[in-house]
């Protein structure tokens, strides 16, 4: 017989306390997302500099140089002080929400910062959002610290500060809220309280973020309702993001797992300063390989590249994402993931345009659509990826062609066995720190997680 777990001694506050606190952790998470925000592009800016001063080869060797002295910085920082930083921390949030991964603020919140800016910065293709996640779910993991809050309401808002990192990250709430109930269905405790708490923290991070850095959508393209003849295009659209978001995530598993025998056979250090070392050079030589990818999102559907070009820039943008994730910074893959689906989306169309004729701005539309659509077939989060787009984009009227897109992706995916990218990566650390999911504290205690397939397991 396996015993109940002990009562929890701390503190239960009052639901109005409660959501004191998770609001005014919102605006923390909000002004530190913003502000790590302005760090990265003000970092960013450094080719600048360096191009103001050289010129030629000896050019391309500081290029080079610099870009893989901040990568190799990062990776150290991590090593050294908090090896749960790297990558995007979603599945470190996961697993504290079971009980089975611990949330050690005093070290994450600085190593993710400082070594998310360098990362970032350095011009790898990697997203601010990964880092902003879990510093939000570091700062509400602090308040429950200081507060004693009990088990059940540390989770809440260990989740709506994860959901708040996600809203300073895009300027999208809304989407937000909706990744708790998608993303963290099994682990999330769910409740009037601890639900109300995840709004009130996103909707208060927003609000810091937008106070700011402006209220814009983050990457606003203004596109016009598609004709009802499309729709189909859009069903084979999301056929093949299905498709490539499976192939997607098994990669970029595989690419850990080799980059992890390189680290443990020659060096930690040699596949970060050989990526650094290429990726400054192609900041001058072919930037579309490089950073995140928001500024190449909003520009490339109208930039009438033609379709062996477009089909470049996906190859390249699939690498260097497998080989920035790889190297173990801290950065998150939801914005590389939208800016590569814009690429497919646009080449898509570019060919569909030798056989069909679209109408203007049918390029953007598919672009746009192609963002929730890979989203949906890899974070395996359909619902998220239509609400994430139209708030990113400000394309509302482009709903159903996006619904279609995402809940297609996320079908075709699930046909072809693929798994949802943070679960994987979740059993991977589980699997290489020797803690089984079995392993939680107390196996029996229920709190939360609402997915079916989770209760039959239980039951």
């Amino acid at each position: 017989m396996t015993p109940s777990a002990p009562a929890d001694p701390r503190r239960t506050p009052r639901d109005a306390v409660y959501y004191v606190l998770a609001a005014g952790a919102g605006l923390v998470v909000g002004g530190v997302g913003a502000v790590f925000h302005m760090v990265v592009d003000g970092l960013s800016r450094w080719p600048d500099l360096v191009r103001a001063h050289l010129d030629g080869p000896l050019l391309h060797l500081a290029m080079s140089a610099v870009a893989a002295v901040m990568v190799a910085a990062s990776v150290a920082l991590v090593r050294a002080f908090a090896p749960e930083a790297a990558g995007s921390g979603v599945q470190e949030i996961e697993g504290a929400l079971e009980g089975l991964r611990p949330v050690r603020w005093k070290r994450v919140l600085p190593v993710k910062f400082v070594g998310g800016v360098l990362a970032l910065g350095s011009g790898l293709v990697a997203g601010r959002e990964g880092p902003t996640i879990h510093m939000g779910a570091a700062i509400t993991k602090a308040l429950s610290d200081v507060a004693g809050l009990g088990t059940r309401d540390t989770r809440g808002l260990l989740a709506a500060g994860a959901a708040a990192g996600l809203a300073a990250a895009f300027n999208a709430p809304l989407a937000a809220i909706l990744f708790v109930i998608e993303e963290t269905r099994r682990q999330f405790p769910y409740g009037l309280r601890t639900y109300s708490a995840v709004i009130l923290c996103s909707v208060a991070s927003a609000v810091m973020a937008e106070a700011i850095g402006g209220t814009a959508p983050d990457m606003k393209l203004d596109v016009p309702e598609m004709p009802l003849l499309l729709l189909p295009a859009f069903l084979v659209l999301g056929a093949v993001l299905g498709a490539v978001g499976v192939a997607f995530n098994r990669v970029l598993v595989a690419s850990l797992d080799g980059a992890r025998m390189l680290a443990l056979s020659v060096s930690p250090y040699l596949l970060p300063v050989l990526v650094g070392a290429a990726v400054g050079p192609l900041i001058l030589l072919r930037p579309e390989a490089t950073f995140g990818g928001e500024t190449l999102a909003v520009s490339l559907p109208g930039l009438g590249l033609p379709a062996l070009t477009l089909a470049g820039i996906v190859i390249i943008r699939f690498v260097m994402t497998m080989a920035s994730y790889s190297t173990g910074i801290p950065g998150g893959i939801f914005a590389p993931i939208l800016a590569m689906a814009t690429a497919v989306g646009v080449l898509f169309a570019t060919l569909l345009a030798l056989v069909v004729p679209l109408p203007p701005d049918a390029v953007a539309a598919f672009g746009i659509a192609a963002m929730g659509g890979l989203f949906s077939a890899t974070v395996r989060a359909p619902l998220v990826g239509m609400v994430l787009v139209a708030e990113l984009t400000g394309a509302y009227g482009l709903l159903i062609p996006v619904i279609l897109t995402c809940v297609t992706a996320n079908l075709v995916a699930e046909a072809l066995g693929g798994k949802p990218i943070y679960e994987v990566l979740l059993d991977r650390t589980l699997r290489l720190a020797g803690t089984p999911r079995s392993g939680a504290p107390f196996p029996n205690e229920e709190l939360g997680g609402w997915d079916e397939r989770e209760r039959k397991t239980k039951a």
